[in-house]
């Protein structure tokens, strides 16, 4: 099957989707490092398992939900856990198993992460954008995934 070229439109739209991707992580990190909490990621893992409840995620399946290398999230939730903002539970039925569940603290961490992740991310595209123009890019957005 022969490979299509992109227009030089589809390439300038790739360009700026990933500047601004580029763009708006870097001031959500920014600001969350300028108000001492961790990175993004830490957020993420912390809003998976909060959204799990009880049950909790096993570590694939938190992979899965991330799409992080296997590696990197098991870093990653290592350093979470060190620090107390999530646990592992034995998982029934599979005695090598286990789920990992966000701890009181961690739900806390996540909500204080949020004021200053929503604001950031309001800087980012919100104050950029009308309402109108972020259904409409939120629609092409979903388009592409």
């Amino acid at each position: 099957m022969p490979m299509s070229i992109p227009t030089k439109s589809t390439v300038q739209a790739w360009a700026r989707l990933v500047r601004a991707q580029h763009s708006a992580h870097f001031l959500v990190e920014k600001a969350l490092k300028q108000n001492g909490f961790p990175p993004l990621t830490w957020y993420d893992v912390l809003l998976e398992l909060e959204r799990a409840g009880q049950a909790g995620l096993r570590p694939f399946e938190l992979e899965r939900e991330l799409l992080l290398p296997q590696y990197g999230v098991s870093r990653l939730i290592e350093k979470i856990e060190k620090q107390g903002y999530l646990r592992r539970n034995k998982c029934l039925g599979d005695k090598r198993g286990q789920r990992l569940v966000i701890t009181k603290a961690g739900e806390k961490l996540r909500q204080d992460m949020w004021q200053v992740y929503g604001p950031a991310i309001e800087q980012a595209i919100g104050q950029r954008l009308t309402s109108a123009q972020t259904k409409q890019l939120s629609e092409l957005l979903a388009k592409l995934t």
